[in-house]
């Protein structure tokens, strides 16, 4: 099966979408599949090498230009591949979060209804490319935003076209008014030419097919995996003392405040001698204000000796950060489709301890491997940390079941069956134009 997975780039830090695309990616040309990732907007940030033969397509420089201004929708090629460099886009994105939100909008809607916007330039160099090469037997969307796309892959190519969903409604409800509405209609009528939706939690899945009133016939749920090989291997250095980590993007919604707010209160109580807390995370320019006011709230209290933060780390860092806690914790505030992070945790035989909300209940189900609490509460928070702190051979019970779980249900390899299993059956199911 020839697959194609068109992902949305990040360009200077990791993020869950794009480490989950490129791992299925990996992983379904290791079960024999030929694949190939398109990156959007801006280049791929992955943890191990990614392709680098495909071009980049929309830009983030070209879209933003053409959507100002008429001229940038009829510059040569040359000048196009000129700002879509990599160097270059990776230049623009250290500057994410200075486009006003009403622009976001914009280019929001724009991106749903590609086919009708101002970026009908980027759109025919895209479905040129894809005719040019080996025609694919499906096409992967990386997430809702790109429905748009749909139609005229569809009908320039005649595949069926896919799409993972994983996080997006948090975004466009962040939109400013009336994009927000404006986007959620574009995207439920794109809904009629995907073929078939694929969801990383059950919980996610019932989400947006209520918001996109999606057919439930094409709705799918397949979870998350995560390549295992050196967590295999990892050789985990615990602290000498207690400590709390956190792993995801440093950002208000994942709750990074809330933890910081918990962990002060179990220091002033010492309720957990010599406790230590580690903040590991993407980070970009736009979230430093709020990054220098958590270390500024901890300092305050007295306790910046104990507080290590550690941003936009390398595989190798990351694991072993987490092979040096005693819980991890991202107590994130809105509905999380999944938590990469969860299962990296247990992966490396961590337990958790996330919010009685959104995916982690599902996740915590599944895999035995941490407790909830109440969500948006810091003394339940404190309560249950506090709970694992005291009580290691309890944690570390957690942490074993979890880690067996993961290995068994959530490697790369699992869920690039499964998707492979929903592509043959949108394939069968298509047919094609006479």
């Amino acid at each position: 099966m020839r697959i194609i997975q068109i992902s949305a780039g990040t360009g200077n830090f990791y993020c869950g979408s794009c480490l989950r695309d490129h791992a299925a990616v990996k992983g379904l040309a290791a079960l024999g599949h030929d694949t190939q990732i398109v990156p959007l907007y801006l280049p791929l940030v992955t943890e191990t090498p990614s392709n680098g033969d495909v071009p980049m397509f929309f830009g983030g420089i070209n879209v933003y230009l053409q959507q100002k201004s008429a001229l940038f929708r009829h510059t040569p090629g040359w000048f196009d591949r000129v700002l879509d460099s990599k160097v270059i886009l990776k230049l623009a994105a250290r500057n994410a979060g200075m486009t006003k939100a009403h622009e976001l909008g914009e280019l929001t809607l724009a991106t749903l209804q590609v086919q009708d916007s101002r970026q009908r330039k980027e759109l025919r160099r895209l479905i040129d490319w894809l005719a040019s090469t080996v025609r694919p037997d499906v096409i992967c969307l990386s997430n809702a935003l790109l429905t748009g796309f749909a139609k005229p892959i569809r009908e320039a190519i005649d595949v069926p076209v896919v799409c993972t969903l994983q996080g997006e409604d948090a975004f466009l409800d962040g939109l400013p008014a009336p994009y927000d509405g404006r986007c959620w209609e574009a995207l439920r009528e794109n809904v009629a030419d995907v073929a078939g939706f694929i969801a990383v939690s059950k919980y996610y899945g019932d989400v947006m097919r209520k918001r996109m009133a999606l057919d439930a016939a094409r709705a799918h749920v397949v979870y998350n995996g995560i390549e295992l090989d050196d967590f295999k291997t990892l050789n985990c250095v615990k602290s000498a003392k207690p400590v709390i980590g956190y792993l995801t993007q440093i950002i208000p919604g994942k709750g990074g405040e809330r933890l910081v707010d918990a962990f002060i209160s179990l220091k002033r109580e010492n309720r957990v001698t010599d406790l230590q807390l580690h903040i590991a995370g993407s980070l970009v320019p736009a979230e430093r204000p709020f990054l220098k006011r958590l270390e500024q709230k901890v300092e305050d209290a007295g306790f910046a000796d104990d507080l290590q933060i550690s941003t936009n780390i390398d595989r190798a860092t990351k694991l072993a950060f987490l092979g040096s806690l005693s819980v991890l914790s991202v107590p994130a505030t809105y509905g999380e489709s999944f938590g990469l992070y969860v299962i990296e945790a247990l992966a490396a035989g961590v337990p958790v301890v996330q919010p009685r909300h959104a995916a982690f209940p599902e996740v915590i189900e599944m895999t035995g491997g941490g407790i909830l609490c109440e969500p948006d509460n810091t003394r339940a928070l404190a309560d249950a940390l506090a709970s694992l702190l005291l009580d290691p051979v309890h944690a570390a019970a957690l942490g074993e079941h979890g880690k067996r779980v993961v290995f068994e249900e959530f490697g790369v390899d699992r869920m690039c069956r499964e998707l492979a299993d929903v592509f043959n059956q949108v394939i069968e199911w298509h047919t094609p134009s006479k």
